[in-house]
């Protein structure tokens, strides 16, 4: 059975869009301020490891928390320059990445944790009012459209869930038009859009504002534990610290215990040209929401501020051995796929032309969302595994963290979702082979009405499914 997708795509289109597409993230064509790295030893009662949205939200609330505490942040390279800088900007409500993947795993938490994840997104856009943070929010929503028939009654199981309002063909093409569209889910308040790279710049400076002291190119090489507190050792010097955060997501941890937890899969996005207004009114979109379609290899895409379309998704490669490799952004294949797929969805939009393509690293676990813990008898703590939708979740995740630091307990740090850990991926070769024939299960089962084979049924059961 074929897809919508499996369609084929004049060649000379593809090549015609991508010709000028300079590689590396538009999201980060601005001028950043620069932190000095760290060049003497220092003192501090918290250290952030990790400068992207989960460090800085981290030392942010931290020094809210604790005005006259003397909090430290380090980053290996530059504020943002990751998966912060590099996503495509969805702030999502969700904090267990979808109501479907959080229902399977915590039946009896998941009225708590979807109110958690619109509070906290409230709670975000409140910070960023209150702040002033120029990020270029806009609470438009999220619109889930089905491009197969067989996904049309999942749409329509969930808008009787309560998950937002289903539309049908004509409706959801009357909100965008795209001929793939068979029917639309339309969330009105658990989905912002964000400038990525905006959102980490921002939150960096109103650290600094609160008296949070940035270090780039800072990277941690070992910690180790002192009577009464951590010592976190940098090229630049030793960081004795009480309290140690650790914000390295898709990085290797400085936990070696921790780190089978999570592993690295590239996700590639490209971007259009500013869209002209005749260009905008050809597809109708108006209303500036978030979209995604609903296959289990999916694509995500929104409108910039100066009207690029920002898609991205589709292909989520793991490499082996686990390694983040600035070579793995380079895969011309994956490009020539997206656009294809672009041109399909909007055939009206022939005309234009791509003006950049990048890739960054996922982390993912096995559960596919956040998992957190502690380690030096409660002294540190980290986070990992947003799989891809922690834009939002960091901010809850960082709140997380200094609960768990803070040793009293509080309604989040009681959440089963919280005190459990995801199983482990196996090493190697293990690892690779079975997310390999995951990955061709999934798209199997996009291929055949979503039915699940019995590799995804087995994982199911085992609490190891993923269903996007």
């Amino acid at each position: 059975m074929q897809t919508v997708f499996d369609r084929p795509v004049d060649p000379g289109l593809i090549q015609r869009s991508l010709a000028d597409a300079r590689s590396g993230s538009m999201w980060l064509d601005l001028p950043r301020p620069s932190h000095p790295a760290l060049t003497e030893p220092t003192h501090c009662d918290l250290l952030v490891v990790g400068g992207g949205y989960t460090g800085l939200w981290t030392a942010l609330h931290a020094a809210e928390r604790n005005p006259g505490a003397r909090i430290v942040l380090v980053e290996a390279d530059r504020i943002g320059w990751a998966a912060s800088g590099r996503n495509g900007g969805f702030v999502d409500a969700s904090i267990t990445h979808g109501y479907d993947n959080g229902n399977s795993r915590w039946p009896d938490e998941i009225d708590t944790l979807e109110t958690l994840g619109l509070e906290n997104l409230d709670g975000m856009q409140a910070d960023i009012e209150r702040l002033g943070l120029d990020v270029d929010w806009e609470r438009t929503g999220m619109l889930s459209v089905a491009t197969e028939a067989h996904q049309v009654p999942w749409l329509r199981d969930a808008a009787g869930e309560g998950q937002g309002q289903f539309l049908d063909a004509d409706a959801v093409r009357a909100q965008v038009a795209s001929p793939t569209y068979l029917a639309g889910l339309f969330s009105a308040r658990t989905c912002a859009i964000v400038h990525p790279a905006k959102l980490a710049l921002e939150l960096a400076r109103a650290c600094t504002q609160a008296g949070v002291a940035i270090h780039e190119h800072t990277p941690v090489q070992a910690l180790s534990a002192r009577p009464g507190g951590l010592l976190a050792s940098t090229p630049g010097g030793v960081v004795s610290a009480e309290r140690v955060m650790l914000a390295t997501n898709v990085f290797p941890s400085l936990l070696r215990r921790n780190r089978l937890y999570t592993v690295p899969v590239y996700d590639y996005v490209l971007s259009t040209e500013p869209l002209t207004d005749d260009q905008l009114g050809r597809i109708g979109w108006r209303n500036r929401q978030g979209v995604g379609d609903s296959a289990n290899q999916f694509h995500y895409y929104r409108l910039s501020a100066d009207n690029r379309i920002v898609w991205g998704g589709y292909d989520a490669v793991y490499h082996f051995g686990r390694r983040v490799d600035p070579s793995y952004e380079h895969r011309p294949q994956t490009y020539e796929r997206l656009a294809a797929h672009f041109f399909l969805t909007f055939p009206a939009l022939d005309d234009v032309r791509f003006s950049h393509r990048w890739a960054g690293a996922i982390d993912t676990n096995t559960r596919f969302c956040a998992h957190w813990g502690t380690a030096h008898r409660g002294r540190v703590a980290y986070v990992n595994g947003f799989t891809g939708l922690g834009v939002g979740a960091a901010r809850f995740a960082a709140d997380v963290c200094l609960d768990l630091l803070d040793g009293t307990p509080t309604a989040r740090t009681r959440l089963q979702m919280v005190r459990e850990k995801p199983l482990p991926f196996p090493p190697e070769p293990l690892a690779s082979i079975g997310i390999q024939a995951t990955r061709w299960s999934l798209d199997r089962a996009d291929h055949h009405s979503g039915e699940r084979n019995a590799l995804l049924k087995t994982l199911d059961r085992l609490g190891l499914g993923f269903d996007s």
